[in-house]
């Protein structure tokens, strides 16, 4: 019962706590942001930066949620399939108990991906990279947090890698599916500039995926040379990602060397 009346906050903290993950707040532009660490931070090259799914921005499709906290923790999972030191980013006005100023549904639904959302997540990453230093930071996005995890690489120097997941990175193309709103004041990955052609992108999306069907990620794709796509045939947006996360990173250096995906 204790569990049930629990709001998505409290729950995922409890979870997060069950994996064994450490609890900070990085301080952004102009909110803060709840984060979990894990694993040794020093001495160490590399960080795995995880960004989680959209959450909740909507009740339905006509009332926005007073939490978009998500009910189900997809990225927070696949970092605990992880090694070595990670850090989990929460967005703004995310996983916080107590409202803060600035934070209105208008930043969870419309600008979930807007240069406002963007500058306080990698305000965020920058402080917590001046008390961790890394050389190298590869960012690693669930489904929404993927969109999110492109668009703080241009402004994170560190970015060596992007990995996503089930990421809806064509937005316009996403929303057109689904019928829904245009994201007005977000950012869409697909006609942003490319990245750095030193920063590997490896896109995975599920072949059974209704959310974000491959159609989305191909779309994107072919606006952007340096993005590599695996599309895994049996795999939908949840199935079977958490599962497989282990045998999917440590092919990553596989993928990226294939001649197929080579541009």
């Amino acid at each position: 019962m204790l569990v049930a009346c629990a709001t998505p906050t409290e729950r995922f903290d409890r979870r997060a706590n069950a994996l064994g993950f450490g609890l900070t707040t990085l301080q952004g532009a102009g909110f803060n942001h709840v984060a979990y660490v894990a694993g040794p931070l020093e001495p160490s090259d590399t960080l795995h930066v995880y960004v989680e799914h959209d959450g909740t921005p909507w009740l339905d499709l006509t009332f926005p949620s007073a939490d978009p906290t998500p009910r189900t923790a997809m990225a927070l999972e696949l970092m605990a399939r992880d090694a070595g030191p990670r850090l989990f980013l929460g967005r703004p006005c995310y996983f916080a108990s107590k409202e803060e100023a600035g934070c209105t549904p208008l930043l969870w639904t419309h600008l979930r991906y807007s240069p406002q959302v963007i500058a306080s997540m990698v305000a965020a990453l920058r402080r917590f990279l001046t008390l961790h230093p890394f050389r190298r930071v590869v960012l690693i996005g669930y489904s929404g947090g993927g969109t999110l995890a492109w668009l703080m690489a241009a402004n994170v120097p560190e970015t060596s890698e992007i990995i996503t997941v089930a990421a809806n990175l064509d937005t316009d193309d996403w929303t057109r599916i689904h019928d829904y709103s245009p994201l007005a004041g977000s950012l869409n990955p697909a006609l942003m500039p490319p990245l750095p052609s030193t920063i590997v992108q490896l896109h995975y999306v599920g072949g059974r995926d209704r959310n974000v069907p491959p159609s989305v990620v191909q779309s994107f794709a072919r606006r952007h040379a340096e993005a590599r796509v695996i599309e895994i045939a049996d795999f939908d947006h949840e199935c079977c990602w958490i599962e497989r996360w282990p045998k999917l990173l440590e092919e990553v250096p596989r993928f990226v060397t294939m001649p197929e995906f080579r541009r």
